[in-house]
């Protein structure tokens, strides 16, 4: 395994242990639990968070299926960059609609 290979599978398996936190949690909804785990999801709208705890959770699933760590880390990066563009006054969340 290379070194970028293991540092992907390393990544993998950090969102593995927030995600599974998150949903073995009964407290709130899933996207509460998920802002609790991620909290830079906070500046996203009610349903901009509803849709990126959907999207990270089935990203995640597809990466440990088929063993492909990059499907998780890209998800998780193009919404972590979508919530920083609306903390810095980016406007209307463009992912959510």
């Amino acid at each position: 395994m290379s070194k970028r290979e293991s540092h992907a599978r390393d990544q993998l398996l950090e969102i593995a242990a927030r995600l599974i936190a998150a949903a073995t949690d009964e407290r709130g909804s899933l996207e509460h639990r998920m802002s609790q785990m991620f909290p830079w999801m906070l500046p996203l709208s009610p349903d901009g968070q509803r849709e990126c705890a959907q999207d990270l959770l089935d990203a995640s699933r597809a990466s440990f299926s088929t063993g492909q760590a990059h499907l998780a880390i890209a998800e998780l990066t193009a919404w972590k960059e979508t919530a920083s563009a609306l903390a810095a006054g980016g406007g209307a969340d463009p992912r959510s609609g």
